[in-house]
């Protein structure tokens, strides 16, 4: 009887651990998921990739989901509908959570109220450069000459991404006629650049430091609050004169509304511990990135200013999306 009273109690057991919700596991019990909203090796893509083996390293596996398409809205809309667990994960960026609502009709998520920011990432300032053929050594030799040849001076990038945004706030910052070129990609606007077909652009000094410092393309700014470590004497664009000009490209991880704060504290805990560590800042710099460790309520900030602030310059510049 005591031998059949013990098996009845360790199947009861065994049955109250069997049904247990799943929400008294401990988190993270399956791999988590992280949407990437553009296609495999671009640079949000290579970002994501960074967090996922941070991540994974630390609190449990974390594989990319990449889901690209409409300038990243596909994938994004796609993460804001996702159960609020904290198994899916988004890698939102200063396009996707900053400029993408002024940009596309109905995108079908807002930035602020459609995620639960988690952990800021990184960001990269880019560079204002021109073809060294330009007589202008910088940027206020550069207004002068635009103000002087209107029309005249172009410049190159993609529609709708941050150095076409970037340059239009310059040109509206500095009251300038410079005509917009657009290409397929920011490759060919370098490309360009390089062969003197276009005046000057803005984009990411990483990817021109190498030109640079060959005399290929000159440095007149950068864009971000403070001078780049890898080009200490180009000023920025505050610098030059040009009042309140910052632009860089960001990126951060967010999650579905309604995911427990807990969750959120521990993944937050988990990023910042992440950028902190010597071989993940290495890692940044070889991308041009500086890391950004911070609370989610300063993630929130972020986004909150970065919203109106681009929907300012795709009004002033009339930038349609279809």
């Amino acid at each position: 009887m005591v031998r059949a009273l013990k098996i009845f109690v360790a199947l009861l057991a065994a049955l109250i651990g069997a049904a247990a919700p799943a929400a008294a596991q401990p988190y993270p019990n399956r791999p988590i998921k992280l949407v990437v909203p553009f296609p495999p090796g671009g640079p949000v893509d290579v970002m994501g990739r960074l967090v996922a083996d941070r991540l994974s390293q630390t609190i449990g596996t974390v594989v990319v989901d990449n889901r690209p398409g409409a300038g990243g809205t596909i994938g994004s809309r796609a993460a804001a509908a996702a159960e609020p667990d904290g198994y899916t994960l988004l890698l939102g960026t200063s396009t996707t959570l900053g400029a993408s609502p002024a940009l596309y009709r109905n995108i079908g998520y807002d930035p602020a109220r459609s995620f639960a920011p988690v952990a800021m990432i990184s960001s990269v300032p880019m560079a204002l450069v021109v073809t060294p053929t330009l007589p202008v050594n910088n940027v206020g030799q550069l207004i002068a000459y635009a103000k002087a040849h209107p029309g005249k001076l172009n410049y190159g990038a993609p529609t709708g991404v941050l150095p076409h945004l970037t340059a239009e706030m310059f040109k509206t910052a500095a009251g300038l006629d410079i005509v917009h070129v657009p290409y397929k990609g920011a490759a060919n606007a370098v490309t360009d650049l390089l062969s003197g077909q276009i005046d000057l652009a803005f984009e990411p000094y990483s990817v021109l430091l190498g030109h640079i410092h060959e005399g290929r393309v000159r440095a007149l700014a950068v864009t971000g609050t403070t001078r780049s470590a890898e080009l200490p004497d180009v000023p920025t664009m505050i610098e030059s004169g040009v009042a309140g000009f910052t632009s860089v490209s960001w990126s951060g991880v967010v999650a579905p509304p309604g995911t427990p704060a807990e969750i959120i504290a521990r993944l937050n805990a988990a990023v910042n511990a992440g950028l902190a560590a010597p071989e993940t800042q290495a890692r940044l710099a070889r991308l041009g990135a500086a890391p950004m460790i911070g609370t989610p309520a300063d993630f929130a900030a972020l986004i909150a200013t970065e919203v109106p602030k681009w929907a300012a310059v795709v009004k002033a510049a009339g930038i349609k999306i279809e």
